[in-house]
């Protein structure tokens, strides 16, 4: 199966007044086609920084980023992402918030593909007939379902999830989480989540990926079988409670927490 992102031999820093600050160190991992990977670790261990650089909105100091069998030199229009924070626009409906990347990415794709796409989409999240509502008028979960829609209407090479779920309450999360298998089912995409909810991970991942250290790099990976078929039930059995005290455990090694 191809890697659509190869991360190889990555480091990293940022610039600042008192010097480089290290974040990446040597970080090598890969997605293949059609994937769902999570990251999880510490904060401050570069997580974002990860996004960014896939994204092509920052080149790192050594080691190469590859996307779909092109190297990565600057912002690409073929990656999705959807944020914490939805941003919607509020001049615009939520139908034309999600059409907005074609308008980008296709601008000579006609109106009414464009329109008839966005359509398909927001009915698969349960948004049909909210399509001429504008961003303040739908709940802040609504909100990201449309902000998902918009991330993949254009069929990016891969979706990118930066904590999409993380300011939302554990209802409407769980919600969220099977809206993300349901998309995944009928929208197959390659993605990759970032997140410290280790529930989360373990829910939508086939992979989790454990970053740690100062600079950091990718310290441990747990493989997840099931995929977009696990139901919320999968997350209370003997299994599930295993993967997460493995993953706890990681990270608390990371962060030299952990019981010798």
């Amino acid at each position: 199966m191809e890697n659509i992102v190869e991360i190889r031999g990555v480091t990293h820093a940022y610039r600042t007044p008192k010097g480089p600050l290290p974040v990446l160190r040597d970080l090598s991992l890969a997605i293949p086609e059609g994937a769902f990977a999570a990251v999880v670790g510490p904060s401050g261990c570069g997580k974002s920084t990860l996004t960014r650089l896939i994204a092509g909105l920052m080149k790192p100091d050594q080691g190469e980023v590859w996307l779909h069998g092109e190297r990565v030199k600057g912002p690409r229009k073929t990656v999705g992402m959807a944020f914490q924070n939805p941003v919607m626009l509020e001049w615009r409906t939520i139908l034309q918030n999600v059409i907005l990347p074609l308008e980008i990415v296709a601008p000579s794709m006609p109106r009414r593909d464009r329109e008839a796409r966005a359509r398909e989409l927001l009915a698969l999240v349960g948004l049909e007939g909210f399509e001429d509502k504008r961003p303040s008028e739908l709940s802040g979960g609504m909100r990201q379902r449309a902000s998902l829609c918009r991330a993949i209407v254009h069929k990016p090479d891969i979706l990118i999830l930066d904590e999409p779920f993380g300011a939302l309450d554990a209802f409407t999360r769980e919600d969220l989480w099977q809206i993300m298998h349901g998309l995944r089912r009928e929208e197959p995409f390659t993605a990759l989540l970032i997140t410290h909810d280790l529930r989360e991970s373990i829910f939508l991942a086939d992979e989790v990926i454990v970053m740690s250290g100062r600079p950091a790099t990718a310290q441990y990976r747990m493989k997840v079988p099931g995929g977009a078929e696990r139901t919320l039930d999968d997350l209370y059995t003997p299994d599930a409670a295993e993967r997460l005290n493995v993953l706890r455990h990681q990270i608390q090694i990371a962060q030299g927490r952990a019981a010798a």
